[in-house]
């Protein structure tokens, strides 16, 4: 990982200001001459700038999108705990780690750090902008911001808004991880059991009924207690604590219901997805229950120059990292017809 450190005072939405950031990134290519074949990835809640390892199926050498011919950029969102500013960065005012007190931050904040790093790298197009789940969210909001920047856009399992039901999942979450008596302590491990909790309320939503009985039912019916599903989740919230932070994953899911392009762009989401010039293929996934396709759909039917596939799978919103092969035919095929 490489990282990008702007020493400038950065200005939050909220209209905080930070003295500095750092950003976490990782590139794999090279750009060409042209400077025509960066494609830019916008990760997820947890994930960080290390697209090909969390996304090998989508993204590496022989793939779609593949270093032998572009130019790729992830970054790692502010407020995580991967490498860019975030709780666990130095308070230069009190030189101790921010913890709870790192301010608020939107995905529009996210974006204009990304900004930040497309300058420093000299990037002055960028031929695919993509992103999934709360990548999607980030995608979303640079096609706006930078128009003449974005050539084409490519959303999978995402939204124009946070709705509703997102909202309800990530304040369960956070009070899973506020009910952790050290959540608040001023230590990295603060809020662990919390945060294991979180997680696995979070699984309930990126799975669903149908992958959940195929996958987790004990084929014992005479247990008592111990079952395949219980170990599940619990494996999940283990797996999470042991390389994500809780002051992050409450932070971040803050900033996701935060979400909303038409903020202070008048108000009307269908106007302003139909102000999007950038040629759009949205990808949707059937069994999704955290963002379902209605929200792809709404999507389409506002962005002029878009085009929805939706996937059949049973694997919910984890469907967008699970099903690579189609989703990434699907993206290859899009493309090929835009040359």
């Amino acid at each position: 990982m490489e990282e990008f450190h702007s020493y400038q005072p950065f200005q939050l939405e909220n209209g905080q200001v930070l003295p500095d950031i750092r950003v976490g990134y990782h590139t794999f290519g090279s750009l060409n001459a042209a400077g025509d074949n960066v494609v830019w990835i916008c990760h997820a809640l947890t994930a960080n700038s290390d697209v090909i390892r969390w996304w090998p199926g989508m993204v590496g050498e022989h793939r779609y999108v593949d270093p032998e011919k572009h130019f790729i950029v992830c970054a790692n969102i502010i407020g995580s705990c991967y490498g860019s500013s975030g709780p666990l960065s130095e308070n230069k005012a009190t030189g101790a780690p921010y913890f709870s007190s790192f301010p608020m931050i939107t995905i529009r904040d996210m974006v204009k750090a990304h900004i930040l790093l497309r300058k420093f790298l000299g990037i002055n197009r960028i031929h695919l902008l993509m992103g999934g789940s709360m990548g999607g969210y980030q995608a979303l909001e640079w096609a706006l911001m930078e128009p003449k920047i974005i050539q084409d856009l490519f959303l999978i399992a995402t939204s124009a808004a946070e709705s509703a039901w997102g909202i309800a999942v990530h304040a369960s979450q956070r009070l899973s991880i506020e009910a952790d008596p050290t959540w608040m302590d001023r230590h990295a491990d603060a809020g662990n059991k919390g945060l294991q909790a979180a997680r696995g309320i979070g699984i309930l939503t990126y799975r669903n009924y149908a992958i959940m009985k195929e996958k987790q039912t004990d084929p014992d019916t005479e247990k008592l207690d111990n079952y395949r599903a219980a170990s599940y989740i619990s494996y999940q919230g283990n797996k999470l604590s042991r390389r994500f932070n809780a002051y992050s994953y409450w932070l971040l899911t803050k900033s996701m219901d935060s979400h909303h392009i038409a903020r202070n762009r008048g108000g009307d989401l269908k106007k302003v997805l139909a102000s999007i010039t950038q040629r759009t293929l949205i990808v949707g996934i059937t069994s999704d229950i955290l963002c379902p396709l209605t929200e792809q759909e709404f999507l389409a039917n506002h962005i002029p120059n878009s085009k929805l596939i939706s996937i059949d799978s049973l694997y919910g919103h984890d469907g967008f990292m699970v099903e690579t092969e189609r989703i990434g035919h699907s993206l290859k095929e899009w493309m090929e017809k835009l040359v």
